[in-house]
């Protein structure tokens, strides 16, 4: 697993747009959206919805460090 950040796309209030973070990112926020029953793109959403005028990957890992739980 590379620490270099990986690109993918969202969809955020009816656009696409490129979110870049690392692998292991990716894998816990994927896990938690799964956990929770909801798609990416809703997750993003969601913490888009109150990360004020903090960077949106910032934002997603801020959250994956407070929500992931390893398995």
């Amino acid at each position: 697993m590379s620490g270099r950040p990986v690109k993918h796309s969202v969809t955020l209030k009816g656009h696409r747009t490129s979110i870049s973070l690392e692998e292991a990112f990716w894998v816990a926020f994927r896990a938690i959206a799964a956990a929770r029953g909801q798609s990416l793109n809703d997750l993003t959403a969601e913490i888009d919805s109150m990360r004020g005028d903090v960077g949106l990957a910032s934002a997603i890992r801020v959250f994956v460090l407070q929500n992931h739980r390893p398995t």
